[in-house]
């Protein structure tokens, strides 16, 4: 199992700008593809975006132009820049990712999710 240590939550008035991060334990080996998911409470989880190994990227339309997804492969990390917070993006904030791990076995795991709220 891989582990995903996310960081970067918090409180913020909405206009306001955070940055998250997931940073992937020694034991990822390759990773195909970090994410970031969202889940508000009473919702279900759902994608904000993905980046694969290839650097290409994928954005709910509700964040495009908002949030940016970055990646330092070096580092196994991957980054959520959030600016321009609105209200309706206070959830907690999971990260996702998927690739082989050093043993040579399949992963898809997922870290603990940290909390994003954004006042009004």
């Amino acid at each position: 199992q891989v582990q995903l240590v996310e960081s970067g939550g918090g409180l913020v008035q909405a206009g306001g700008s955070l940055r998250l991060s997931c940073a992937a334990s020694g034991s990822a080996g390759s990773i195909n593809y970090m994410a970031w998911y969202r889940q508000a409470p009473g919702k279900q989880r759902n994608l904000v975006a993905v980046i694969n190994s290839g650097g290409n990227t994928n954005y709910a339309d509700s964040v495009k132009g908002r949030f940016t997804i970055s990646r330092d492969s070096a580092k196994n990390t991957a980054y959520l820049q959030m600016n321009g917070l609105k209200p309706e993006d206070t959830a907690v904030y999971y990260c996702n990712a998927a690739g082989i791990a050093t043993t040579g076995i399949l992963f898809n795991d997922w870290g603990q999710g940290t909390q994003v709220t954004v006042s009004s």
